[in-house]
């Protein structure tokens, strides 16, 4: 059986693999290719979220689905950003993991199968295996921010996590379902996990340049909102006071 119809099983997917992409025309083509090598010997489907694309990777998708049966292109009429992308595909995903990576190339698929290990390896107390990223190919100036970032997240939301903005993640799906969902919500996934009552495992992966186009994200653009959405987490943390033990009542016995 090859990729395509380990994909199509019907039986229903091993792994939905997330991908959101905004103007990733040239980048998408490469990048599903590495995601069906990756995944070769397992059913899985890929669902690439078009967020408002205006480059043409609408069309580029239309063409590779016809004969990709395992891509399942979808199209926001604009964009959302990518926590909305993220979210789409959540919904519309089939498999009872779900591995999200980003559509810039950036992310390298062969680590997915690694990541899918490790979660399974943890058990079901185990919700989400997140990749952190080592030898980073951003500038001097965004590695510094980044760290800074994850540094101050990491002090307030207890996370454990060194670098929760990788794009490559490995998730029980039923557990996803039940994080509060808000923008910019794929950047604290670990702390939403924990807040959940699971634990998070850690993968190392390393960054890889894009081939085409640039970054759609700057230093300043997103400190603001990013600090917001910290506190709000924080908040959200706070306010859950136990996760309660949940077991079934059975009913007494009738009288003999």
């Amino acid at each position: 059986m090859n990729g395509t119809e380990l994909g199509m099983a019907a039986a229903g997917p091993e792994v939905s693999v997330i991908v959101p992409a905004k103007d990733e025309r040239d980048n998408l083509p490469i990048l599903l290719d590495e995601i069906a090598d990756a995944l070769q010997g397992r059913t899985f489907e890929v669902l690439v979220i078009d967020d408002g694309s205006t480059d043409g990777t609408d069309q580029v998708l239309a063409s590779y689905a016809a004969s990709h049966p395992w891509l399942r292109p979808l199209r926001h009429a604009r964009s959302g950003g990518q926590s909305c992308a993220v979210r789409t595909g959540l919904r519309h995903a089939r498999g009872s993991i779900v591995a999200t990576i980003d559509g810039d190339g950036e992310n390298n698929p062969a680590y997915i199968p690694e990541l899918m290990a490790a979660l399974e390896a943890g058990g079901p107390s185990v919700a989400l295996a997140a990749g952190q990223r080592v030898g980073r190919k951003a500038s001097r100036a965004k590695r510094i921010a980044s760290r800074l970032a994850n540094r101050l997240r990491g002090a307030l939301l207890k996370d454990n996590t060194r670098d929760s903005g990788c794009g490559l993640k490995a998730l029980r799906r039923e557990v996803f379902l039940q994080l509060p969902y808000f923008d910019s919500w794929h950047r604290f996934l670990p702390a939403l996990v924990i807040r959940e009552g699971y634990g998070v495992v850690h993968v190392d992966v390393l960054d890889r340049h894009r081939r085409h186009g640039t970054s759609k994200y700057g230093i300043f653009d997103r400190a603001l909102i990013g600090a917001l959405d910290l506190l709000g987490v924080w908040w959200l943390r706070r306010r859950r006071k136990s996760i309660p033990e949940v077991s079934a009542i059975e009913p007494a016995a009738g009288p003999r």
